[in-house]
């Protein structure tokens, strides 16, 4: 996600078991994070919950990394407006759309319709640097699509046209729109390592993440610190989602390259379909199932090469 390209050669190379365990425990915690959006309902405010997430990610990060991130301060200063962008849009908004739809739909829905970021950073490529695609990738979009319509249907694609979508849903897919375009933004990234470049951006995010925080308790009646539930939220988002889930995303593109290690955020839905059901009692309706099949489907057909 975060390198042009793979530190070492390793394409050819068969996947180190220590590797593929990190990248699959990175899907893991990424899919906990809608669980966790679950459990933060009534317990912790979405603003609030973004703005100490970040804080907290900044502070680790910034005291291990903090002095390499200034050692590139000529490389980020040119650049500093755009940076903040890229961090508001793909730390801060998408947070804070993925926490407010998590109140109004379940994980399960929050897990699948996540599977359609694949096929949406394509569509972003296209638009942004006119990458060809063949027939198959198009198809390939096409049926994530077709398995997020299903969702925001219910498995009844003909009652939208009755019936409004469940604001949750259409929440949780603009805030995959955003970090999709965030993800296509990677590509023109300042040149500096990975875990360095994240930090910046954890910094960016706190900053950006304080002015709604701020209004969210200026403007919200009856409002409360978070419970004893919400800042165990808070410390499983920072310390899972946030932080291990990117060192280990990190460290397993610089051992096998990052259309490699990508494969794996395939198990995100997957994960998130299978916790909900056992950790949160969540229904997996016959719709869930298909579509959890049309998504994973259509990113592997996605990701073939054009032709």
């Amino acid at each position: 996600m975060y390198f042009r390209k793979p530190l070492v050669t390793a394409q050819t190379k068969p996947f180190p078991v220590p590797v593929a365990v990190l990248l699959t425990l990175c899907s893991l915690f990424w899919a906990g994070n809608a669980i966790a959006g679950q459990l933060a309902v009534g317990h912790v405010r979405p603003f609030q919950l973004v703005f100490l997430r970040w804080v907290i990610v900044a502070v680790a990060l910034w005291a291990i990394y903090g002095r390499e991130v200034q050692s590139y301060w000529p490389i980020i200063r040119p650049r500093l407006a755009s940076l903040v962008v890229m961090a508001f849009v793909g730390f801060t908004a998408f947070n804070i759309l993925f926490y407010v739809a998590s109140e109004s739909t379940t994980a399960v829905n929050v897990g699948i319709i996540q599977g359609a970021m694949p096929g949406l950073v394509l569509i972003g490529t296209v638009l942004a640097y006119r990458t060809r695609v063949g027939a198959v990738q198009v198809a390939g979009v096409a049926l994530t699509m077709v398995g997020v319509v299903l969702i925001a249907a219910r498995g009844n694609p003909a009652a939208l046209l009755h019936e409004a979508v469940n604001p949750g849903d259409a929440l949780m897919l603009f805030a995959c729109t955003l970090y999709a375009a965030y993800t296509v933004a990677l590509r023109n990234r300042p040149a500096m390592p990975g875990a360095v470049f994240f930090t910046l951006l954890a910094l960016f995010a706190t900053l950006t993440a304080l002015p709604p925080a701020i209004g969210e308790a200026l403007l919200v009646e009856n409002y409360t610190a978070p419970t004893l539930r919400g800042w165990l939220v808070v410390l499983y988002i920072a310390i899972f989602p946030s932080c291990l889930s990117q060192l280990f995303f990190l460290r397993g593109v610089d051992a096998i390259g990052p259309g490699r290690a990508g494969v794996f955020i395939n198990l995100v839905p997957v994960f998130a379909s299978i916790l909900a059901v056992l950790l949160l009692g969540q229904d997996f309706a016959w719709y869930h199932g298909a579509a959890l099949v049309l998504v994973l489907a259509g990113v592997w057909l996605a990701q073939r090469p054009a032709s």
